[in-house]
């Protein structure tokens, strides 16, 4: 078989026996055709003939052609996996990319809505159908944490009458149990009856659109761009944002880091660390805002301090 053969069949791996999702199979496909077309321009027939020096040289090469420190880390991802593949097929007898390192790149802090500006959001009061079905989103996204591709696969029959719970399939297809507050059960049962005048025969998606079909991850950030414009907000608004908002406001609340881990779906509590940083956060502008010697204050350092120290 060929060597772009063999990217063929990760992705088919990736599929059938990973379960990975469609976008981060896109992604992987996209990295693996531009490590693909090195190769050949390398004169490589084979991915055993490989080195770590040959990847430096790819990475440095991404690197200087103004690929972030973020997308060099998802690539070299992409290839450590692809020679997990090849290691176990037989078709590689070490990993080239083992040992090499991403430029370090300085870690975003995810954005949220404050609570103020959640509430606004979401006290849309048009009923235009449309509209009922984009807050009861906006309501179930931020009352449980939901990722966007986990919100759309929801069906009708996932959500069980006079229960306060609603089970969804995250990544790596991992079943997880998550809390409905009333707020977005309300919304929710607002929107089934004019799901109804909508939906198409058989369709079993929650949310559907204006022709009666699952909702498309694309159009429900669309529509959560227009709810925040509508609404006032002066920000654009998407579904991820919403999750980030439900996990920065519950940690505020409970400081129970393992438990927002658990509600979101992270493999690894570092991952979900990341939202101390906006607790932290969120803590220091209050204490600039209230404490009479913080750095927002009226108050500089040669004000209160003497120029040079005191001799006894």
């Amino acid at each position: 078989m060929s060597a772009t053969g063999w990217l063929q069949r990760f992705d088919d791996y990736l599929h059938y026996e990973r379960r990975v999702s469609p976008l981060t199979r896109k992604h992987y496909a996209r990295d693996l055709a531009q490590f693909d077309t090195y190769r050949e321009r390398l004169g490589l027939r084979d991915w055993s003939e490989f080195d770590s020096q040959h990847i430096r040289r790819f990475i440095a090469e991404r690197h200087r052609g103004g690929l972030s420190g973020r997308s060099i880390q998802r690539l070299l991802a992409a290839i450590r996996s692809f020679y997990r593949y090849l290691l176990r097929e037989g078709q590689a007898t070490f990993d080239p990319a083992a040992d090499i390192r991403p430029p370090k790149s300085p870690r975003r802090l995810p954005k949220a809505l404050d609570v103020d500006e959640t509430g606004g959001l979401l006290q849309a009061a048009d009923d235009d159908p449309l509209t009922v079905r984009d807050r009861a989103i906006a309501e179930l996204i931020y009352s449980s944490g939901l990722r966007l591709a986990e919100l759309v696969a929801i069906n009708v029959n996932d959500v069980a009458a006079g229960t306060q719970e609603l089970t969804v399939t995250g990544k790596g297809q991992k079943m997880r149990t998550v809390p409905v507050g009333r707020l977005a059960l309300e919304a929710i049962a607002a929107w089934l009856p004019l799901r109804a005048g909508l939906a198409a025969s058989g369709e079993q998606a929650l949310f559907v659109s204006q022709q009666g079909r699952r909702l498309s991850p694309r159009s429900v950030q669309a529509r959560l761009q227009r709810l925040a414009q509508v609404q006032g907000l002066g920000r654009p608004v998407n579904p991820h944002m919403l999750r980030h908002s439900f996990a920065s406001h519950l940690l505020q609340s409970s400081g129970d880091l393992r438990a927002v881990q658990e509600l979101l779906g992270h493999a690894d509590i570092s991952t979900t660390q990341i939202y101390t940083h906006l607790d932290f956060q969120h803590l220091s502008q209050v204490y600039d805002k209230a404490h009479p010697r913080a750095k927002n204050q009226n108050v500089t350092n040669s004000s209160v301090l003497p120029s040079k120290p005191h001799t006894t």
